[in-house]
């Protein structure tokens, strides 16, 4: 059993480790033995393993003491009547937090110390939907750039700070390709709480120094993002990690919930609408199962029309595990050795890839990749168009949404969403050699005719 149970933890990508100890139990302890018996964490009911179905008391855990299966949070949702819950969420403040009955927070969350990400722009994408041969009305940017610090983030580490004073933590820290360790250094600032955040050595300068400012510990470690997952692996089962949350570890479960509220949001802006097809980018996966997971939970709320739709995946070809399975027809996501400019989605071991494949597979979407030169383009395609930098993550989706059009995949005469998760100005480096003055001139109008300017 325990072998059989080894082998399924790392075919669905989680870190061979045990979890940090706590006080947790089984469905089949008695509840009293429990600390998390006191915590509020709202409409949260406790945590069941996506594998077996096992349950346990909320608490700091991720993988199933039974089977080493993922954790995600289960819910007693509001059941009843839609029509009072959509107009109690659109009475509520324009962030993340107007959907607090859905998520795992107390129902005083807004009144905490937070950044309140959410709630951002989407984009009725015209000239770009000409440009791509989509109809008229029919293309959505969801531009997560307006969060507060400019990515997708900020959402995931919301959650994860609720659940870190829920469990009494007092330092936040996290792996991260970057965007995840100026949301955790910007969040813990905002709350009062120490952070240290550990990053590949390599990453873009401009991210380094957004996760840096903020003024808690960046660590840099040698080697690439599964090196750093790694490390962190070890200090949460050392007495060193001790009182430490890790956003995207053993607070993970609650984390992830934060992708939701993109399903939430996208649903809203197109008046309590599933839209009939997304492109969302993947590094671990987890992003794009928590759409389809809240977008299921719209459904079964009674919030939106039940009917079909289509999630396709998006990924850099130099880091392309799942694209890679996808499209051979397996289920194994194997490993691969980064090697891309999307520095933010590259995992070479994503935790979530086999169930991004089921998604794929159940929805009739597809998972795609495109290349470097492909993603360039798709980001000045994305800026030129829409005036939207987006960073080389919202290159990988235009450019993956561009190849699906071309190969008959997507079908243009849809409803169809893709996200656009951080900001260009953190990826300078991708776009630098291409953007670069159009001339140099001397300050006078016969230079600016000279340089045919005047037109």
């Amino acid at each position: 059993m325990a072998k059989f149970a080894l082998r399924k933890m790392r075919r669905k990508g989680l870190p061979s480790m045990s979890a940090q100890t706590v006080e947790s139990r089984t469905s089949t302890e008695n509840p009293s033995d429990s600390a998390g018996t006191s915590v509020d964490l709202g409409p949260a009911s406790g945590l069941s393993c996506r594998e077996c179905g096992q349950r346990f008391e909320l608490g700091p855990i991720f993988a199933c003491e039974l089977c080493f299966g993922p954790l995600e949070v289960a819910y007693d949702l509001p059941l009843g009547d839609p029509e009072a819950l959509r107009k109690q969420i659109e009475a509520g403040p324009e962030n993340i937090w107007r959907y607090a009955p859905l998520l795992p927070v107390p129902a005083d969350v807004a009144d905490k110390p937070n950044l309140n990400p959410g709630f951002t722009k989407l984009v009725k994408a015209e000239n770009l939907a000409r440009e791509l041969g989509v109809e008229s009305g029919k293309l959505f940017v969801k531009d997560d750039s307006g969060n507060p610090t400019h990515s997708f983030k900020d959402r995931v580490v919301a959650q994860a700070l609720e659940a870190a004073r829920a469990f009494g933590f007092t330092t936040l820290s996290c792996s991260s390709t970057g965007n995840l360790a100026g949301a955790v250094g910007a969040a813990a600032a905002r709350a009062g709480f120490r952070s240290c955040v550990f990053i590949p050595h390599d990453l873009e300068q401009g991210k380094v120094v957004m996760a840096a400012v903020y003024g808690g510990e960046l660590v840099g470690i040698e080697g690439n993002y599964d090196d750093v997952n790694r490390f962190c692996s070890e200090l949460i089962g050392d007495p060193l990690g001790e009182g430490w949350g890790f956003v995207n570890v053993n607070l993970r479960p609650y984390y992830g919930e934060g992708s939701k509220t993109l399903a939430y949001e996208i649903c809203e802006q197109l008046g309590w609408r599933l839209p009939d097809q997304l492109v969302i980018p993947i590094a671990s996966g987890s992003q794009l199962t928590k759409i389809d997971k809240g977008l299921q939970e719209l459904i079964k709320l009674g919030l939106v029309e039940d009917k079909p739709y289509k999630i396709f995946g998006a990924q850099a070809e130099g880091c392309s595990p799942v694209s890679t399975a996808f499209k051979a027809g397996h289920d194994v996501v194997r490993p691969q050795k980064p090697d891309t400019i999307a520095k933010s989605l590259a995992i070479g071991n994503p935790a979530d890839g086999p169930y991004v494949l089921d998604i794929a597979r159940r929805t009739g979407g597809a998972v795609e990749d495109v290349n470097d030169e492909q993603i360039v383009d798709a980001i000045k395609l994305l800026a030129r168009t829409e005036g939207i930098f987006a960073e080389t993550a919202g290159g990988v989706t235009v450019g993956v949404t561009k190849k699906l059009i071309e190969a008959g995949l997507l079908d243009p005469t849809l409803t169809t969403v893709v996200l656009n998760t951080g900001d260009g100005l953190k990826t300078l480096d991708a776009v630098a050699a291409t953007s670069q003055a159009t001339a140099t001139i001397r300050p006078s109008l016969d230079a600016f005719r000279d340089a045919g300017l005047a037109h």
